[in-house]
């Protein structure tokens, strides 16, 4: 899309266009435009000023109506240059906050955090929350703890810096010597902490070989099945490939946009294209907001969509936060919501 230069009446006739627009769901005719945003122009003005802007390919005419929508161009250089960047108010994010940390708990999984947030920015935006989870195998092992359940089972705690705690079912040898699960901690702790996921998986053999963990009986056999399992007990989930979320997409249905069959039946099939939704939100740019608004997506299931996104960062962890919603949206207040999200995400990681 190519943007062409404007005059500022021009700019002003478009800006409440499309507030109007996003406003009521409705073409914008000019009599409206002029009586509700005082522009000091008469309707004959705002109608010949609107013409011009079609011309240039910023609004258009649906069907037969009298009034003009916004083109994906039009949003495109309201968000680059017209529409203001307000901050949420202290209540709003103290409310954000709460609920973000009502999902979280103490300790609990990252991908809860990550679930959680995708539903708490959907219901806030009345969009389609989506979320990334970070891909685990940069998370760092701070400590693991092996704990006897009895009958030849061990859990394995795994305590990750930013990433929460992970625990996993390990069968072994019955036959463990008392004192053996404290040496082998003892050594797991001294050859893994500090370490990634994927360079305990990538280097565990060679870390343990000629471990004796104290010459207790049965210690070699114990490190020995971490040896033949660390890809499985030392990998996220995914093996590694970062999870989507997804909020509630009946709070998207609800929006004028899909009113018709049709319309719903094309969001319908996009919630279902997990593949398709993963590929797009996990190639977001890194760095902070990213906004790409209809034919700018790369894929033609979301060229009636907008896709509004922003990292979150914890160390060497990073994902991203964000909602798909129709084309037509408030985009200063989903703006606001989206990065005030993640970075209260950031926080409660860290």
């Amino acid at each position: 899309m190519t943007e062409q230069p404007l005059t500022e009446r021009e700019h002003e006739v478009l800006e409440a266009v499309i507030r109007t627009y996003v406003e009521t769901a409705e073409p914008a005719g000019s009599r409206m435009v002029a009586r509700r945003f005082g522009l000091g122009i008469s309707p004959a003005t705002v109608r010949n000023t609107m013409s011009d802007l079609e011309e240039k390919g910023y609004l258009f005419h649906p069907h037969t109506s009298a009034g003009r929508v916004p083109t994906d161009l039009a949003y495109r250089l309201y968000v680059n240059a017209l529409m203001a960047r307000p901050r949420l108010s202290s209540l709003e994010e103290s409310t954000i906050r709460r609920e973000l940390a009502s999902g979280a708990g103490e300790g609990a999984a990252i991908e809860q955090l990550v679930r959680r947030a995708a539903q708490v920015v959907g219901l806030l935006t009345q969009e389609l929350g989506v979320a990334m989870a970070p891909r685990l195998d940069e998370a760092v092992l701070e400590r693991l703890d092996l704990v006897w359940l009895g009958e030849a089972k061990v859990l394995l705690v795994l305590q990750l810096r930013a990433a929460g705690v992970r625990t996993i079912y390990v069968d072994v040898p019955a036959a463990i010597a008392p004192g053996t699960l404290e040496s082998v901690q003892r050594v797991l702790n001294e050859r893994l902490g500090g370490l990634t996921l994927a360079e305990i998986r990538a280097t565990l053999p060679d870390r343990l070989r000629d471990t004796v963990a104290g010459d207790r009986a049965g210690a070699s056999e114990l490190l020995n099945v971490f040896v033949q399992s660390a890809d499985e007990w030392f990998a996220g989930p995914g093996h590694g490939d970062a999870e989507l979320h997804l909020g509630r997409a009946s709070v998207l249905a609800e929006q004028p946009e899909f009113a018709s069959g049709e319309r719903l039946r094309a969001l319908i099939e996009l919630t279902e294209r997990r593949d398709l939704l993963k590929r797009v939100v996990g190639a977001r740019p890194a760095g902070g907001m990213n906004i790409t608004i209809g034919v700018e997506n790369d894929d033609p299931a979301l060229s009636n969509f907008t896709l509004v996104t922003s990292e979150y960062r914890s160390g060497d962890l990073k994902g991203v936060i964000g909602v798909i919603g129709p084309t037509r949206m408030p985009y200063e207040r989903v703006v606001a919501l989206v990065d005030t999200t993640s970075t209260l995400i950031s926080e409660l990681l860290g």
